[in-house]
């Protein structure tokens, strides 16, 4: 009896260790999704603690124990901003119609969609904030940049090999060319909050390319 007791006991206590973690994970997945939305509107030195765990609706213990601190929290975070980002810029690049009309509905997409993120890119934030001198976000920033610069750079490939734009053209520079007068534009945004201003300048950039 005393055996099929501890057994019984063992066997409640590995399922409930199960369960807990599966909860864990789970409200970490959430916590994280909180805790992003803090750093893009606040930035990373100007969010506090207090900020995260009001947000993420855990206390500090609960943070430092499941995830860790607050810098360990946000390069989880921008982790998970660039990824979101990446999925996206592949759904944009990808389709049907030819290559250089692909890359004139990515440009005009960005465009369309800066007045949707008035606290500004999160990753062009963290990079004026923290990527000079903090190295893990330096390396997550240059590979997100890297990501959307070898996109674009492909559709100008191929949009060359199809005779849409100059075969002369030197596709590094106008791929990087492209990339950054996207970040250009949110921080235009953030100053002169015009969307016609971000527009026109859209509609420039693709007239270079032609």
């Amino acid at each position: 009896m005393k055996k099929s007791f501890l057994k019984q006991s063992f066997q409640n206590k590995y399922y409930l260790c199960i369960v807990m973690a599966r909860n864990v994970e789970f409200n970490e997945e959430q916590a994280i999704d909180k805790a992003m939305e803090v750093f893009w509107k606040n930035g990373y030195t100007a969010t506090s603690m207090r900020d995260l765990t009001d947000a993420m609706k855990i206390n500090s213990s609960s943070l430092y124990n499941t995830i860790g601190d607050k810098h360990t929290l946000f390069i989880k975070c921008l982790e998970q901003y660039t990824a979101q980002r990446q999925q996206r810029f592949l759904e944009l690049v990808q389709g049907d119609s030819s290559p250089l009309e692909r890359l004139k509905y990515l440009i005009n997409v960005v465009a369309e969609s800066i007045d949707q993120t008035p606290a500004a890119c999160m990753a062009i934030k963290a990079s004026f904030e923290l990527a000079e001198q903090d190295t893990a976000v330096h390396s997550i920033l240059k590979k997100d940049l890297n990501f959307s610069f070898e996109q674009v750079k492909m559709l100008l490939e191929q949009a060359c090999i199809v005779g849409e734009v100059d075969a002369d053209m030197d596709i590094d520079a106008t791929a990087h060319y492209v990339v950054n007068s996207f970040t250009g534009w949110y921080e235009m945004y953030v100053l002169y909050k015009n969307k016609d201003l971000i527009r026109n300048m859209s509609s420039f950039l693709i007239k270079t390319l032609l």
